[in-house]
C-alpha cells in the first residue's frame, strides 16, 4: 500500500472557521467528517487536525490556508482520490483537497 498525505486547503484558517460556527454547525461538520471517515475506514492512517499557520521562512506564499491535514492509505493514487468523492470539506466555498504521495527515502 501507498501513503499519501492529504492537504485540507481553504480561503479562511481553521481557527477563524471554527470561531465563526456555531455550536450546531460545528456538531454537524463534525458528523458529516464522521460519517466520510466510517466509509473510508481503515484507508485512514491519521485522522489528522486542523493546523494553524506560524511562520512562512521562504520563497511566494501560497494564498489559502493549509486548514488541516490527515494521511490515507491505498493502491493508487487513483484510489487515493476515490476516497475523496463526496468528502464534507469540497462542500465548502473555495475549499480544495491536496492529495500527495509520500515517497520512499533513499538510503533509508
Amino acid at each position: 500500500m501507498k501513503k499519501f498525505l492529504v492537504l485540507y486547503r481553504s480561503p479562511m484558517s481553521a481557527q477563524e472557521q471554527m470561531s465563526k460556527a456555531s455550536p450546531e454547525q460545528a456538531k454537524a461538520g463534525m458528523d458529516a467528517w464522521l460519517q466520510w471517515a466510517g466509509k473510508a475506514g481503515h484507508a485512514i492512517v491519521d485522522m489528522g487536525a486542523p493546523t494553524q499557520s506560524v511562520a512562512h521562512l521562504k520563497g511566494t506564499a501560497i494564498s489559502g490556508h493549509v486548514g488541516g491535514y490527515g494521511v490515507v492509505q491505498a493502491d493508487s493514487a487513483d484510489a487515493a482520490k476515490a476516497l475523496f468523492d463526496g468528502h464534507p470539506h469540497l462542500g465548502m466555498p473555495g475549499a480544495s483537497i491536496e492529495i500527495l504521495e509520500l515517497l520512499s527515502m533513499p538510503g533509508m
